[in-house]
């Protein structure tokens, strides 16, 4: 008997159940890659505040005195010697108070002090919780800087960053979960200070360098997407073989995913640095056609961006200014702090302004600061421009969004500025701090390492309730 043909219409009717098969395969196997994915999003230990976390990092040291901490004795008091006693180990020979050449006024509902040489921050004070009591444990640039990312003064530990999407992972598919927005100069440390330490390789930070090409050799050089598709399936099939035969490789599992990154991020990025979708009003917002707000002003924007693209760490680096060294100013302070506020004031405060504009302030955590402060005894001599050495005993930084009390101005130093005297914030209070706004306990969050469950703020930290809304 010769069999009959189905008809096109039975064919369909009988095979739709395949379709459905193929269809949750693709699923399935979404699923397993996302199991095994190092960034697959991570309950928090409790319901967050905050979903991602902006760092604006001041690398150099800002002077507290000039800017956020206004001291008026030491204004009358300009020229006399300095008559509380130095810290032991202090680095400032010189014991002349030097009052700030720059006006206070306050602002807001709040009445915040702010420098005149943040104008439009001065306007974003009622959404800032400024902590005026920050003590750090190091003089020096690359101890302090090290500290300030990682709790620790020593280089190899994990940073922030890699805390965070350790805890939480990313809620984006197309970008790394840790960035950082180069702007000019790598701060003293080097890359070690967005590293992994002894975390899983992959939680590193990835810079993104300044100009058009942010990524290194990311353009595909393959003449079709399909050859470079095939190539990765043939790099991974051959890691995965390595990784079955000599066990897990932190760095070669990180390899594999960087690379399935780095083909997802070709079609991402370019999008991503496209501002041709920001209206002109949003472009003068950040300054970006400016050359004293520009460079900053897009990494601004671009932090924005990818907040909304649900990138969970993201850090900004100071702008390199000609003939500025940072916000390091041991001479000519006036100059230095000036030329830098300007190019960060106002891409700050659009980057608030525009957040809330998006809905996102609510749940991106802003903060603020450098590796410490500045003394406030001068350093130099005035007809070259004073300036002000290292200072860890009493600096300030801000908080903002995320879950922070707006308007809010917490702790104290002394009449000069010296010492924080009052509700001291330590280093470790501050991260114990920004990982509870993210939802996660800082005693909680933990990795074996030499022994022991190591966690980022080791055996310190306690949550500063009074900066929470």
């Amino acid at each position: 008997m010769t069999p009959r043909c189905l008809t096109r219409r039975e064919m369909l009717c009988r095979a739709a159940n395949g379709f459905g098969g193929l269809a949750l395969s693709a699923l399935l196997a979404e699923d397993q890659a996302r199991a095994t994915d190092p960034m697959q999003v991570r309950a928090p230990h409790f319901a967050p505040k905050a979903r991602s976390v902006i760092f604006l990092f001041m690398d150099g040291g800002v002077s507290h005195v000039d800017t956020f901490d206004p001291k008026p004795r030491l204004n009358r008091e300009d020229g006399k010697l300095l008559p509380v006693a130095e810290q032991a180990g202090a680095r400032n020979p010189e014991k002349k108070l030097w009052g700030s050449p720059f006006a206070f006024k306050k602002h807001g509902q709040s009445g915040a002090d702010v420098s005149e040489l943040f104008p439009h921050l001065a306007g974003c004070v009622d959404h800032m919780a400024i902590i005026r009591s920050m003590v750090s444990d190091f003089t020096e640039h690359t101890a302090g800087n090290y500290f300030m990312h990682s709790g620790s003064g020593m280089q190899g530990r994990p940073g922030l960053g890699a805390w965070v999407t350790y805890g939480l992972g990313s809620e984006c598919r197309n970008l790394p979960g840790f960035v950082v927005l180069d702007t000019g100069m790598i701060p003293p440390g080097g890359l070690d200070l967005f590293g992994s330490g002894f975390l899983p390789a992959s939680y590193q930070g990835m810079l993104f360098r300044k100009g058009r090409h942010p990524v290194a050799d990311l353009t595909p050089r393959d003449p079709s997407p399909e050859i470079q598709r095939a190539k990765l399936d043939l790099v991974r099939e051959l890691d995965r073989e390595a990784l079955h035969r000599y066990g897990p490789v932190s760095e070669m599992e990180a390899a594999i995913d960087n690379y399935e990154l780095a083909f997802r991020l070709q079609s991402e990025v370019p999008g991503l640095l496209d501002f041709a979708t920001e209206s002109e009003a949003t472009r003068k917002l950040y300054g970006i056609d400016e050359p004293d707000t520009g460079e900053f002003g897009r990494a601004c924007l671009i932090a924005r961006r990818m907040v909304a693209r649900g990138v969970r760490f993201i850090e900004l680096l100071s702008p390199r200014r000609p003939g500025v060294d940072r916000w390091d100013q041991h001479g000519n302070l006036v100059k230095g702090h000036s030329i830098n506020c300007r190019s960060t004031d106002k891409p700050m405060a659009a980057l608030i302004q525009d957040l809330k504009a998006h809905g996102l302030l609510d749940q991106t955590l802003l903060v603020w600061g450098g590796e410490f402060g500045r003394t406030p005894t001068s350093q130099g001599n005035r007809e070259r421009g004073f300036g002000r050495d290292h200072h860890p005993y009493g600096f300030t930084m801000w908080m903002a969004g995320g879950g922070v009390k707006g308007g809010a101005v917490h702790g104290a130093t002394d009449e000069y500025g010296y010492y924080a005297v009052e509700k001291k914030v330590y280093v470790h209070d501050l991260h114990a701090t920004i990982l509870h706004l993210l939802g996660l306990n800082h005693k909680k969050l933990t990795f074996p390492f030499g022994g022991r469950q190591m966690r980022l703020t080791d055996v310190h930290g306690e949550v500063v309730r009074e900066l929470l809304a």
